[in-house]
């Protein structure tokens, strides 16, 4: 089973449009902040990465689907998972949750690239991490 990383958001008026629902564009900005937080929690941060590793995670692709709006001052927990690993690249799944009921899930794919943006193996130590 593949271990689960909590992180949860608060909506500000800034994230709404003028009727106070989040704009769309900005549940992309509350899932990048939980998997950078995962990837911190584990242990590592994009700098070190880059510095000892000489990659980058990157996103390659983003499927998103929006089932219920969130709204000014909703307090929402995403939940971030791994649900699949190749060489170079991880699927990541996030749900967005309201009070335990799912508003928004998303399958984000990203890739390990090296300084010239070319693919590059995932660090071990990293992969470990994120199965373990």
């Amino acid at each position: 089973m593949a271990k689960k990383f909590n992180f949860a958001v608060k909506v500000y008026y800034e994230d709404t449009d003028t009727g106070g629902v989040v704009y769309y564009a900005n549940y992309l900005k509350f899932l990048e902040r939980a998997r950078s937080e995962a990837i911190y929690s584990l242990g590592f941060t994009n700098l070190d990465l880059l510095k000892y590793h000489g990659v980058l995670l990157i996103v390659k692709s983003c499927n998103i689907e929006y089932k219920k709006p969130a709204k000014f001052e909703d307090k929402l927990d995403i939940v971030s998972e791994i649900s699949s690993f190749t060489k170079t690249s991880f699927v990541m799944k996030q749900s967005i949750l309201r009070n335990n009921e799912l508003i928004s899930i998303a399958d984000i794919q990203l890739v390990a690239v090296d300084k010239n943006g070319k693919p590059s193996k995932i660090p071990e130590k990293l992969k470990i991490a994120l199965e373990s």
